[in-house]
């Protein structure tokens, strides 16, 4: 006899996508704990809190995971579906992107919880070249069309819904 599928905990999350003025994007590097050997790139962001608006949580999770405190949120580009286990837990997240920029900036990981310091290993800002090259495994998968279209073609005019 099969296991009954595991409910997943449904979540919503801010992302953002931080661009620099070279157009490099900033990525983390991690893995769940309970598999540290399959490691991933993702953008900065997490889990929007009760009563917190999306834009909140962005500029929120941005100031915890990266110390920059001073980009401004442009509206949202992408949305996606992301469903993933976690130190054992089956997540159902929505996620929403939002597009902020800067000069230059010292990533300051300091404000990172638990949880993220044993979860992330480091962080590096990306070309759309060096993306399309890679053999490293990127969330979402589509981003270095994605990063491409946004440079070359701007905003969208309603949020992409970029796959789950």
């Amino acid at each position: 006899m099969s296991e009954p599928p595991v409910a997943a905990t449904a979540r919503e999350a801010a992302r953002v996508l931080l661009l620099d003025a070279d157009d490099r994007v900033l990525l983390f590097v991690g893995a769940d704990p309970h598999v540290p050997d399959v490691r991933f790139w993702f953008t900065p962001g997490g889990g929007v809190e009760d009563g917190e608006s999306l834009e909140a949580a962005a500029l929120r999770e941005l100031r915890e995971e990266t110390g920059c405190a001073t980009a401004e949120l442009g509206p949202p580009l992408w949305t996606r579906l992301a469903e993933f286990d976690f130190e054992g837990e089956r997540f159902r997240q929505r996620e929403t992107f939002f597009l902020a920029r800067v000069d230059s900036h010292d990533v300051d990981t300091s404000g990172f919880t638990e949880l993220e310091q044993r979860a992330v290993h480091a962080h590096r800002w990306w070309t759309v070249d060096e993306l399309r090259a890679t053999d490293e495994l990127v969330y979402p998968t589509a981003l270095a069309g994605l990063v491409h279209d946004l440079l070359h073609r701007g905003l969208p005019s309603v949020p992409l819904e970029v796959g789950v």
